[in-house]
Parts: structure tokens; sequence; C-alpha cells
């Protein structure tokens, strides 16, 4: 069997690492709010080359939080716009709602399936104040074009960055283009922790300033509370553990590189449509998503030769009961991609023979 992500395999490699880190952190009798986050939140600005970081329960929470703390600002109200890729996680769009914010969801780059710059600009209201664009499968929006669009007209950039930790243009990461971005690092990402964790980054001290209380029940100071914040602290044991993980994180990322270098070179089937990419460091590969007329087939066949798969995702969010008052919303180009998405093996504990079976699965296909 070639597995989709072997976790197991994966967090192996560092096995001994891991425990010594965790059991660190089990001696030092502090697991909130500790050493250990502070050093993850001075590593992690650092890679992302930015000022300030703050950890927080998950991708969800960074993504709720900043929107949260716009809001508080002034820089927001209720009934604002955010313009967002429809084909996106669901969760995206959840981080909006939840702030009484008003999701407008657009149609992606048909090559990319990330924010296209000029559906953007035909999606600006007079209501519009953010753009959310969403490095979708850990390839980068272009973000250039995004900026220079936000500088237009005067609008914020919230980066959601929770699937391409890493990728960059030019450079520059993924985590420093906006006024502030969010990350996921749920176990299954490029750089996951051991359960839910989540960070916010940005070069804002107001808002950093902000977030700080927010994330701990709108408190600077012990039983002082400024605002009516929530709970959504990275813990220690979390802050350890990836703070061992994202020494190696590089690593994974030319490793997952190099497999899809071989998939996009090797795989010739052409009832399959192969990602499209600008420049190698734009992608750093949390996902290789194919497209196919036909998914169900093809996953069936992959299932017979031993090869796991996933469909990321099979509805999109304004389909989802969660949003009935959007279920009538047409997006032709959004709801063909959630019907023909397909996401084959990438994991960086793959073997050479591994990679050869996915190829030879999938270019022996025949519909």
């Amino acid at each position: 069997m070639v597995d989709f992500l072997n976790l197991k395999k994966i967090n192996n490699r560092q096995k001994d690492e891991l425990l010594s880190a965790v059991e660190k952190v089990i001696d030092s009798g502090w697991y909130i709010m500790g050493e250990e986050l502070k050093a993850f939140e001075q590593e992690f600005s650092e890679y992302c080359q930015v000022n300030y970081t703050l950890g927080v329960a998950n991708g969800l929470d960074a993504l709720t939080l900043v929107l949260r703390a716009w809001k508080e600002m002034g820089k927001l109200k209720s009934g604002d716009e955010v313009i967002v890729q429809g084909n996106t996680y669901i969760a995206s769009v959840l981080a909006i709602t939840e702030n009484d914010l008003v999701p407008v969801l657009i149609e992606p780059d048909s090559n990319t399936f990330n924010l296209n710059a000029n559906n953007i600009r035909t999606a600006i209201s007079d209501k519009t104040r953010v753009i959310l664009p969403v490095h979708l499968y850990g390839q980068i929006t272009p973000m250039k074009e995004i900026m220079e669009i936000a500088r237009e007209y005067n609008l914020l950039v919230l980066e959601d960055s929770a699937q391409a930790h890493g990728a960059q243009i030019d450079g520059k990461r993924t985590g420093s283009w906006g006024d502030a971005a969010g990350f996921s690092f749920y176990p299954g990402k490029n750089l996951g922790a051991l359960g839910d964790a989540g960070a916010i980054t940005t070069n804002d001290p107001e808002l950093y300033n902000v977030l700080k209380a927010l994330r701990n029940y709108g408190s600077e100071q012990k039983y002082l509370n400024i605002y009516q914040g929530v709970n959504s602290r990275l813990d220690e044991i979390q802050a350890a553990i990836l703070r061992v993980k994202l020494k190696t994180l590089g690593e994974d990322i030319e490793i997952r590189q190099g497999i899809a270098r071989r998939y996009l070179s090797e795989i010739k089937n052409p009832l399959l449509e192969l990602p499209y990419i600008e420049n190698m460091e734009n992608h750093v590969w949390h996902l290789f998503v194919l497209k196919t007329n036909q998914r169900e087939e093809l996953q069936s066949w992959l299932h017979k030769h031993n090869i796991q798969s996933l469909i990321h995702y099979p509805v999109p969010p304004h389909k989802q009961n969660a949003y009935k008052e959007m279920n009538g919303l047409s997006l032709p180009l959004t709801e063909a991609l959630h019907k023909k998405v397909l996401s084959i093996p990438m994991d960086p504990t793959m073997s050479d023979d591994d990679i050869s079976a996915v190829i030879e699965a999938l270019n022996g296909f025949v519909g």
C-alpha cells in the first residue's frame, strides 16, 4: 500500500528529539504561555521574515482572531465584505461569517485555483474591506498583484497560509506579504503539530498587541480584561514539537518538490490534467492535485493498485447546508473543480518505488 500521508512514519524520523522536547516541557512544570511558546514565536517570525508571530489553538482561530482584532481596532464593522475564492476549504469562510462579515465568493484562476487579480477587481464594491487570498494546496497566490490592488483601494489583506508554509515569490515567503496571515499546524500540514495548533504572523505592532489580548480572554494583565476575548493559546508541548519540526521544514519542502517534479515529468496520461505552476519556489506541495472527468473510476483504479487518494474538497462552501443562503450562488468553475479534483500521495517519506508505483498506476488508467 502506498499511503497518501503516513504521519507515523513522518514523525518517527524525529521521534527521539520530539520525545526529548516533550519531556523537557513536562519537567519544567509550565505548560501554557511559557518559554517554548516564546521561542517558537521568535523562530517562526524569523522563518516567515516578519516581526511578530502569535501562537493560537488552530488555523481557523488564526483567521477569525485577525478579523475580530480589526473590528476592535475600528478597521472593520459588521456587514463589511471580504473577497475570497469560492473553491477554498470552509474554514476560510467560517472565519468571515463568525465576525458578522460578508464573504464575497469569486471564481479562482483556472490554472492555479488561487485568487485571480481580474476577478478581484470585478468583485470590489463600496463595502469591500478585505481580500483573503488562500494559498491553496501549497502554491502561493500572485501576491504582488493582490497587494497592488489592496493599496489602490485601501483594502486589508489577510493571507490564509494554512497549506503553504514556506512558499515564496522572489524569496519573500507566505505570511509576510499581507497585513496579517493565519497558519494551521494541523498534523497533516507540511509543518504539523501532534494535535491542533495554529499561528498568526504580522508586522503591525498595534494588531499584535490586540491579538495578544484577544487570544488570552481579552486580557493583557491577569484578571483585567480589555476585550471580550477567547481562549486560543498554543500550548507549550505543541510549541516545543513545532520547534523541532521547523528545523527540517526546508528539507521536507525540497523532498516534496522532488516528488512533484517526477509526477509532472513522468505522468503522461491524457485523461489526467496535472497541476500548473509558474515557478517551483512558488509551491511547497502540501497536496498534489490532479483533475479528471473520471474521478470515481480513477480513485477506484488507484485503490485496486493499493494507492490511497483523497478528494480536497468534494463540496464547495457555497453548496454546504451550513450556508443555505448561498446555495443558489452560481460559480461554474468552482463547482466543476470540486467534481474533478483528486489528490494523490505526497509524503516526504515516500520511497522511489512508491513514487514509481503511483506514476505507473496513473499512466495505466484507461477509464
